[in-house]
């Protein structure tokens, strides 16, 4: 992706929390002509290497999926995360030589696929994804009938993403101190979305104090 360098984050907790916190993935693989094609998926951080970072990822398609196919032939996917987002006003510059942006936070990591084989590979997946989002549904999925576990089992593919490699996009007009301050304080009064950008101008200490 397109990364100038003042929005260049290297810093692996940034990265983890986004990937925890906004597990939802756009997964884009060639099909059997080259073109592109995408799927959404939650994915699960299952591994993180000696620098912190993410090293094996977890997700799963349908099995009827067209891109089930490509990824047997094509394994090297783009994984991409977005993050909290939210518009910015020229409101929150001193001067009127400015123009409007978008603020945005991403990930975008390459990586390579690997199929997970057998009923009990795609268990312990699934079983992840469960721990993360509704634990309680653990007991439910245990006390369900074999046969319909089964058959949901056999309904999914699932994978493995090896990561290759990871960047991690954070524009949030970091190269601009004179507006941190105007910034926190509307998103810190907005919607949801925009409290959430709010909390992470914060946690990155971008609130104007001391600027």
């Amino acid at each position: 992706m397109y990364l100038p360098r003042q929005f260049d984050h290297r810093d692996p907790a940034v990265t983890c929390r986004l990937l925890r916190e906004h597990p939802l993935a756009t997964l884009v693989s060639l099909d059997e002509q080259g073109a592109p094609c995408l799927s959404h998926l939650p994915i699960k951080l299952d591994q993180l290497g000696a620098d912190g970072m993410p090293n094996v990822l977890l997700g799963h398609l349908a099995r009827a999926n067209p891109q089930v196919q490509h990824l047997a032939q094509r394994p090297d996917v783009v994984l991409s995360f977005l993050g909290p987002h939210a518009f910015m006003s020229t409101r929150v510059y001193p001067d009127e030589l400015r123009v409007p942006t978008w603020n945005y936070m991403t990930v975008e990591i390459k990586a390579c696929v690997r199929l997970l084989e057998g009923e009990e590979a795609k268990d312990a997946m699934l079983k992840q994804l469960i721990s993360d989002h509704d634990p309680p549904y653990a007991q439910q999925w245990r006390g369900l009938p074999d046969k319909y576990t089964h058959g949901m089992l056999a309904a999914i593919a699932a994978y493995e993403f090896q990561v290759l490699s990871i960047q991690t996009k954070v524009k949030l007009n970091q190269h601009r101190p004179e507006a941190h301050a105007a910034t926190l304080a509307a998103y810190a009064q907005g919607t949801p979305r925009e409290q959430e950008v709010a909390q992470w101008l914060r946690d990155l200490g971008l609130t104007g104090q001391g600027a």
